[in-house]
């Protein structure tokens, strides 16, 4: 199953709900003895190992307080250096350092430099931090991020914000995080990846209740696979058709074919806007090439993507009005996107359209990049950025739609509340042609009987674990292409996207 995620005030009410169902038991001390046991793995489990923790005042530092005095007992080498006000910390985390205090740990008022350690434990901040860090705290940060000494985060990296994955000032980059009762959207979009190293959740016994997010799985998105009866045809797997390629853009059309034809569906169309259309493509000659203006109004196609390379000159509109026409599954991106933001008459239709439509019953897909998000939403791309869940749930309630808002953590987004974050790809599909690739994949899925939901979902995970298999054959993070994660796609597809990460 998916893994659920939670917001920041999310986690309080269940620690509190947890408290007052059992009074007797600490959280902080469940996490700070996993801490202490994950801080020994990766400081190779040997005893004598040098390990600097830094504790803050709140819970974060009472986490980081229990892990040292644990640490400490099992004879490692560790030194506590304190942030902020102790007096100001609850008493669980007074408690926990009146601990490592009796046993006679040893703390320093600051940190030493150079930095000379096995390991750093990060306890600084919490999940609750929303400004920038102190400046005290901030060169804390850095000095530890310069030291090049492996970090591992207690809960969340110091400076990221848990619910956006924002940082507004220094953050720690750490190589692990270890992170509490469930995960939290911003350990897993925006800077999260560059910062957080390799996640893990440890529930520390907490029930949670149904969420609202969640984190895609590759056991989840293996069973959304559709099945292939031998007893079948052409016919049997839809018919997709891809609308764009206007001038200079004809690539972008052909490329959004070439992988939907690698996603299984009976047969594939090309609609080039450009004035000459090729009579075929040389690749993938089992690709059919139409102009633009017949392939939209054509009644065997069962499920249309359109807007890449499209361009937005004076066939555009007419194209896109067209397609809208249509009541067939669809997706919409790059130029039909800004063709609904910025022409009245479009983002009109478009609207209605999909008024009224139960959200269970969506069939339109939009997949904006965070600028044509932000030109959707009419506000600056850096607002998309600052919190991407939230962008990717306003845009779906806008318009009524599905929404991939694409991206580091790529968020699908229902205009019901709900929304998933996509934990695999990597830098190096920030090159061109990658989301013409995806909308191409999802068209595929829907023509095959996909529900829009399940469509994007499976689409986005491979398509981002098609480029992490690229990375395992050395052909990635630099110089990857499009047309090699469209070939990637189709063997994980076909080998139940084996292998891949959160499974």
């Amino acid at each position: 199953m998916n893994l659920p995620l939670f917001s920041t005030d999310d986690i309080r009410a269940l620690e509190q709900a947890f408290a007052r169902a059992h009074p007797r038991v600490s959280l902080m001390q469940r996490a700070g003895a996993r801490v202490a046991a994950k801080a020994s793995e990766l400081a190779g489990r040997k005893k004598g190992a040098t390990i600097l923790v830094l504790a803050g005042p709140g819970n974060n530092g009472g986490d980081a307080w229990v892990a040292a005095e644990l640490l400490r007992k099992a004879g490692q080498r560790v030194t506590v250096v304190p942030f902020g006000n102790a007096h100001s910390a609850e008493e669980a985390a007074k408690a926990a350092r009146a601990a490592y205090l009796k046993g006679k740990g040893h703390v320093e008022a600051a940190l030493p430099s150079p930095i000379d350690a096995d390991l750093i434990v990060d306890g600084v901040f919490g999940i609750g931090l929303t400004r920038a860090p102190d400046s005290a705290s901030a060169a804390a940060i850095g000095a530890c991020n310069a030291s090049g000494i492996p970090v591992l985060a207690i809960d969340i990296p110091s400076g990221l914000n848990a619910d956006t994955g924002r940082a507004p000032g220094a953050v720690i980059r750490a190589a692990a995080t270890l992170t509490f009762i469930a995960g939290k959207p911003g350990l897993f979009t925006g800077l999260a990846r560059d910062v957080c190293g390799t996640t893990e959740i440890e529930t520390l016994g907490v029930k949670l209740p149904p969420s609202t997010g969640a984190l895609l799985t590759r056991e989840s998105m293996a069973a959304l696979i559709p099945s292939r009866p031998h007893a079948s045809h052409k016919g049997s797997f839809g018919s997709v058709g891809l609308i764009g390629g206007a001038e200079g853009m004809v690539g972008a059309a052909v490329l959004a074919a070439r992988a939907a034809l690698m996603m299984g569906p009976g047969k594939v169309y090309a609609g080039i806007a450009a004035r000459d259309v090729p009579a075929y493509d040389p690749i993938n000659p089992e690709m059919m090439l139409r102009r633009a203006e017949e392939l939209v109004e054509d009644s065997a196609i069962t499920a249309l993507a359109i807007g890449m390379g499209l361009g937005i000159d004076k066939t555009a509109p007419r194209l896109v009005a067209a397609a809208l026409s249509r009541d067939i599954p669809m997706v919409l991106d790059a130029d039909a996107l800004n063709l609904i933001a910025s022409n009245p008459s479009i983002g009109a239709a478009f609207r209605a359209k999909t008024a009224g439509v139960p959200h269970q019953s969506l069939s339109f897909i939009l997949t904006p990049h965070p600028g044509e998000a932000a030109r959707l939403l009419a506000v600056p791309t850096q607002d998309v950025e600052a919190d991407r869940v939230a962008a990717a749930l306003r845009v779906a309630a806008q318009f009524n739609a599905l929404v991939v808002l694409k991206g580091s953590g790529s968020v699908i987004a229902s205009p019901s509340g709900h929304y998933f974050i996509n934990p695999t790809g990597n830098a190096g599909m920030a090159s061109g042609g990658m989301g013409d690739a995806l909308s191409g994949m999802i068209a595929a899925f829907l023509a095959q009987g996909l529900p829009a939901w399940a469509a994007a979902q499976l689409a986005v995970y491979l398509h981002g674990a098609a480029a992490d298999a690229c990375i395992e054959h050395g052909m990635a993070p630099h110089g990857l292409t499009a047309s090699e994660v469209i070939f990637e796609a189709r063997s994980l597809l076909n080998a139940g996207l084996a292998g891949h990460p959160h499974g």
